[in-house]
Parts: structure tokens; C-alpha cells; sequence
């Protein structure tokens, strides 16, 4: 895909680019409030506001509708900052463009649906009109290209890719996992492609805001989109992640922000020795992975000639216990050490499977 700068405007920004404003527009005082605050914080140039609420149940405050646009559009008028808001149909569409809104974004629901992505694309072909694509719920990086692809396809070569964190089957700290190697992966691919973080969806929880968007900066991430409300505790949506305008001053001036390269050659030698070393360890570390899977291999054999399953749970549990403990030992957290060897004992039953299955024909 050949992503181009947003406009001339926003890729001349410092990074961050910062996107603030509140989960939902209320009312037009209320928008206009926050409108009025965050302008004066030199780092935000876009105003974010949900018109339409995609919940979970019904019931719920769902938006203010096609009602709040005008107001929208009276803070680009009075502020002079880009407004921008959550589309997750064709109609959505017609309406946010009829209403001068500069910049669409596309939920984390939404891009879950290749048909309801599809249909935006559709509705949006022609106008070239900026596009940022929400990671969908689940962990599924092909699904969150396919709808860069899709709208890429239909004409729109203005995007970024807003990473707002995966559910979880398990209670965590956050209320969506971030799972960083996800964002990265996409930037690998894409390099292009500017990458925005929403540290309000990650956390669910204003306190773990600014760790979220240390960290997004820590790992090169391209901006920042921070619900921002001036009484968050009576927010109608989301209360409980939003921040007010003076935390959002407070925390944009806290981050230590971080480049690529240094000046400095000593550093830059430095750190090439330290990356050799790196390189000489991983290339151990494949050979012993190869070697382990040898192991693997005469395993599928061995339960092959007795009839026994490549998938044994309770070996596996076993396995993961004893690792997860001797990796603590040695300083790795129990996260990373599951993580990794619950990729190695996938391919390791995907190893013995295929073994199993030859020697049947």
C-alpha cells in the first residue's frame, strides 16, 4: 500500500501527533468546553468525539446522533483545530461529510466485519478524505490489513492504524491487552503507515494512562488519541478513562520521548557491538531450537508406533509450570516465558501431527 502523508500539515508535526477530546459529544457546551481547553495545549491538533456510540447492550447512552456534527463543526470554525469522529456505516459516512468533519475513524467493532468495512470503503471512494483504522477486538493482524486494504482499494491512500488494545479471556489490569508485538508487526509490514495509540481504551482506567503512552512512545508509536472530558467522573460513556484537560497538559509534558538515532558515535558504536552480541546469541538460539525439535521429532515417531496423541494437556501444563518458574528465577516474567512456549508447543504438536499422519499413508 502506498500510504501517503496525511496532509502536509499533520506530516510536518513534532511526534506526537495528538488526537483529544471526549469519549462522547453530550451537548454542545460540553464539547465546546473541552473544545476551548485542549486547543490551548500546543500538542493537540486534532478534536476527537463519538456522534454514534456503538455498546455493548442496549440501553446505554448510544450518542447524540447526527445532532452533535454541527457542534463539531463550530469547534473547527472557533478553535481552528482538525474535528474528527467514529463512522461505522455508509449513512455515518454521508452525514460526517456533509458536515465538514476532517478525519473518520473506524472502531475496533467495526473493522471486525470485512462487510461493514467494505461498505465504508465504498462510501468514502472518491473523497480521499483521511481514515484511521481501529485494531479489531480480537487478535487478528490479517483482518486489521484487510481493512487498510480495503478502503486502500477504494481510493484512500490518507490512513493511520490505531492501536487500542485485544480483549482478554482473562481479568487484567487493562482493559484491553496491548500486546505490542501486534502494532509492531503491522509498522514491520507497513512502515508507511503511522501508528496511533489509544491509551484510554488500553487502560480503562485513567490512572494507567500516562504508562500507556509511555510506553506507545517507548516503542515509536506516532501518536496519541486521549479521551479528555471536563468532568470525566460524570462522563456518559466511559467515564472511568477519561482525563481532564489539566491532567492531559500534565502528562503530555511528563513523556520522554525518544528518536531512532543519536549523534552521538560513540553511542551508535556502542550499541552495534551490543546488537552483534544479540546476533550471535539468537543464531545459538536457533540452533538449539533446531535441536529440540530433532527431540520433537523421534517424540511423534515414538507416539506414532504406539498410537498415542500428539496432544497431551497435562504434560503440557506440567511443562509450562516448571519453565515459568525457572524463567522467574532467572529474571524473565512468567507472561513472556507462556507466551513463548505456548508458540513452541504448537508447532511442536503441529510437528508430530504431520509425523503422525505420514506414517498412516
Amino acid at each position: 500500500m502506498d500510504i501517503k502523508p496525511l496532509n502536509s500539515y499533520i506530516q510536518n508535526l513534532t511526534k506526537p501527533l495528538v488526537i483529544a477530546g471526549p469519549c462522547s459529544a453530550e451537548s454542545e457546551e460540553q464539547v465546546m468546553a473541552v473544545a476551548r481547553e485542549v486547543k490551548n495545549i500546543e500538542q493537540v491538533k486534532i478534536f476527537r468525539a463519538g456522534i454514534w456510540k456503538p455498546r455493548t447492550r442496549p440501553g446505554t447512552f448510544e450518542g447524540v446522533g447526527s445532532l452533535g456534527l454541527p457542534w463539531l463543526k463550530k469547534v473547527k470554525h472557533e478553535t481552528g483545530l482538525l474535528v474528527s469522529t467514529e463512522v461505522a456505516n455508509a449513512w455515518h459516512v454521508e452525514e460526517a461529510l456533509k458536515h465538514d468533519i476532517d478525519i473518520l475513524w473506524i472502531g475496533a467493532r467495526t473493522t471486525a466485519s470485512p462487510f461493514a468495512i467494505q461498505e465504508i470503503a465504498d462510501a468514502v471512494k472518491g473523497t480521499n478524505i483521511p481514515v484511521f483504522v481501529k485494531n479489531p477486538i480480537n487478535v487478528d493482524l490479517a483482518l486489521w490489513i484487510g481493512a487498510l486494504e480495503r478502503l486502500y482499494n477504494c481510493g484512500i491512500t490518507k490512513m493511520a492504524a490505531i492501536h487500542r488494545g485485544f480483549s482478554a479471556p482473562d481479568k487484567t489490569k487493562y482493559r484491553n491487552m496491548p500486546l505490542w508485538r501486534i502494532p509492531i508487526e503491522l509498522k514491520r509490514r507497513h512502515p508507511n503507515i503511522p501508528i496511533i495509540c489509544d491509551p484510554s481504551h488500553i487502560a480503562g482506567n485513567r490512572s494507567l494512562v500516562p504508562v500507556v503512552c509511555q510506553k506507545a512512545m517507548d516503542v515509536n508509536q506516532d501518536g496519541l488519541m486521549i479521551e479528555t472530558h471536563c468532568d470525566p467522573n460524570n462522563a456518559m460513556s466511559d467515564a472511568a478513562q477519561q482525563i481532564t484537560p489539566s491532567s492531559l497538559r500534565e502528562l503530555l509534558g511528563g513523556l520522554s520521548l525518544k528518536t531512532e538515532r543519536s549523534d552521538d558515535k560513540d553511542f551508535e558504536h556502542h550499541l552495534e557491538e551490543l546488537r552483534a552480541k544479540i546476533d550471535r546469541i539468537d543464531h545459538d538460539l536457533l540452533e538449539v531450537l533446531q535441536q529440540r525439535m530433532e527431540v520433537v521429532e523421534k517424540i511423534g515417531e515414538a507416539k506414532a508406533e504406539c498410537n498415542i496423541t500428539a496432544l497431551q494437556l497435562s504434560r503440557m501444563d506440567e511443562l509450562l509450570i516448571d519453565r515459568m518458574r525457572q524463567g522467574e528465577s532467572l529474571g524473565l516474567s512468567p507472561e513472556y516465558i507462556k507466551e513463548l512456549y505456548n508458540v513452541i508447543h504448537e508447532e511442536s504438536v503441529r510437528k508430530q501431527t504431520r509425523i503422525m499422519s505420514n506414517k498412516k499413508k
